[in-house]
């Protein structure tokens, strides 16, 4: 992994975090040869090449910033499990120095955050590089992967393909090879989804394990942040970085004692023995026959791996979730509330409300709106922003008692399980820049809604198109799903690099 291997050999793009570790503190590869390596691969494979457009920027201090880690680690001074890695961050995690944040959209070109997102700090504090912001679903997107300031990112695995939603270019930067690891956020799906698309593993936290401080908010309720890589162990590496208690997200306070900063632990006794996993059918099988089949083989491997298959395990409760409309009101009435503050209080210039940005998008028609409107914005910036409704709170309650007491804990309590298992989503979709994104159906709903953990691992393909599988379970059960998912991925090995195919005929 010397001075060639960091200039040339592509397999470098597809080591993983303890691999690089090494052959970063043998010397056998510096970080700067490490940050060189993938700031050239995105200069050929980002806005040339294939055209992936995963990634909106590069910071221009990242090589420097690369030589001051190598000095650091000639001196001994390790600072933490990702010192040298390069790491790339969603575009709605702000970040204070060059780099822009600007949740994918021109309007907040002029947004000037005065310091990083906590997260942002945990990863520079444990050695990262951020190398730059990736590309996602901006506030106006019918199709999963376009906003207005990056384009439409692509799927590198057919490049006419999506590469889904809200955190569609961290997954397919890390797909590519363009980052050993990124951030994503997730309120419903934005994780899990494009995790199970790109072929990479996905991490959805309990909402309060990781810090939201820093983040452009979507349904603050609901909002987590979390890690998109290769491999299960580098997930977990990249989440013991994040966790913690932080003052200025209080929704941290419900996670002290209950993080740790080193999950790799949790896969040394990753077996399945014993392991009690139930599959949830209704809606969450029946959509889509390729995920499908990949699902029913993962479960044979489960079952052959040892664990206890309980199906069919369906979530009681979700008839009513999906029918609920009270549910998507609460989310709204939390967008017009954070939103709004979030604008307002940020420096720069920019717009300083939804009514503001609703109006900015109007005179940037051309850049902002070119395949689909603002309803939805509209639609938002038409309620009250109130969280003392009563509606609201009703609405909230009801969301929770829905998702959790009479949903995810119910079914784990009356089948004693473990975590369930469910096709994480079909294979990419076609772009579609007339009709848009088809709805949503995959695994992300109930833990979405729940606020609990997720997470997606690749478990096959079909004609190309990576399909995952999606294992959830209760409130900070991020160790036993950890365990669960490396064990899988160890018995059934899905991962394959993405070949960059043109576009499909038919």
């Amino acid at each position: 992994m010397g001075t060639d291997a960091a200039r040339g050999d592509d397999a470098l793009a597809a080591a993983g975090i303890a691999e690089l570790r090494s052959a970063l503190a043998g010397r056998r590869l510096s970080a700067v040869e490490l940050v060189g390596y993938h700031l050239d691969r995105i200069d050929r494979l980002n806005l040339r090449g294939p055209q992936l457009r995963a990634v909106l920027e590069t910071d221009p201090r990242a090589l420097e910033i690369a030589e001051e880690r190598d000095a650091e680690q000639r001196r001994g001074q390790v600072r933490g499990p990702l010192h040298g890695i390069p790491v790339l961050v969603k575009d709605n995690l702000e970040t204070a120095g060059g780099l822009r944040t600007t949740n994918g959209t021109t309007a907040l070109l002029g947004a000037r955050p005065e310091r990083d997102a906590t997260v942002v700090a945990r990863l520079i504090e444990a050695g990262a590089i951020v190398l730059g912001k990736t590309n996602k679903s901006g506030w106006i997107s019918g199709s999963g992967g376009w906003s207005a300031r990056g384009g439409q990112g692509r799927n590198p695995y057919r490049l006419d393909r999506s590469p889904h939603g809200s955190s569609s270019g961290s997954a397919a930067a890390v797909a590519a090879g363009l980052s050993p690891a990124a951030l994503g956020t997730e309120t419903i799906g934005s994780i899990l989804g494009p995790a199970g698309v790109n072929g990479v593993v996905g991490l959805k936290p309990t909402v309060g394990l990781t810090s939201r401080a820093g983040m452009i908010p979507g349904v603050r309720s609901l909002d987590t942040v979390g890690p998109l890589c290769r491999s299960v162990a580098d997930a977990a590496t990249v989440l013991g970085v994040l966790t913690g208690v932080d003052e200025r997200d209080p929704a941290t306070g419900a996670g002290a004692g209950r993080f740790r900063r080193d999950y790799l632990g949790c896969l040394e006794r990753a077996e399945l023995s014993g392991v009690r996993i139930g599959v949830p059918r209704e809606s969450f099988f029946g959509y889509d026959d390729h995920a499908d089949a990949v699902a029913e083989e993962a479960i044979r491997v489960l079952a052959g791996a040892g664990a206890v298959i309980v199906d069919r395990a369906d979530i009681p409760s979700l008839p009513r979730m999906l029918s609920e409309e009270g549910l998507m009101f609460a989310q709204l009435q939390e967008v017009k509330h954070h939103v709004d503050a979030y604008l307002a209080a940020t420096p720069g210039e920019h717009p300083r409300s939804i009514a503001e940005l609703i109006a900015y998008n109007r005179e940037h028609a051309e850049t902002e709106m070119p395949h689909f409107g603002q309803e939805t914005l509209e639609m938002v910036d038409a309620l009250s922003g109130d969280l003392a409704d009563p509606a609201y709170l009703s609405a909230l309650a009801t969301m929770r008692r829905l998702a959790r007491d009479e949903g995810i804990d119910a079914v784990m309590s009356e089948h004693r399980l473990d975590a369930l298992v469910a096709p994480t989503g079909g294979p990419a979709w076609k772009i579609d820049h007339v009709h848009g994104d088809p709805d949503a159906r995959g695994s992300a709903l109930v833990p979405g809604l729940a606020g609990y953990p997720a997470i997606s691992v690749p478990a096959g393909a079909v004609r190309g198109l990576p399909i995952g599988i999606t294992f959830m379970a209760g409130a900070w059960s991020e160790p036993v799903l950890l365990r669960l998912a490396h064990a899988f991925e160890r018995s059934h090995p899905a991962w394959f690099p993405p070949e960059f195919a043109p576009p499909s005929v038919g």
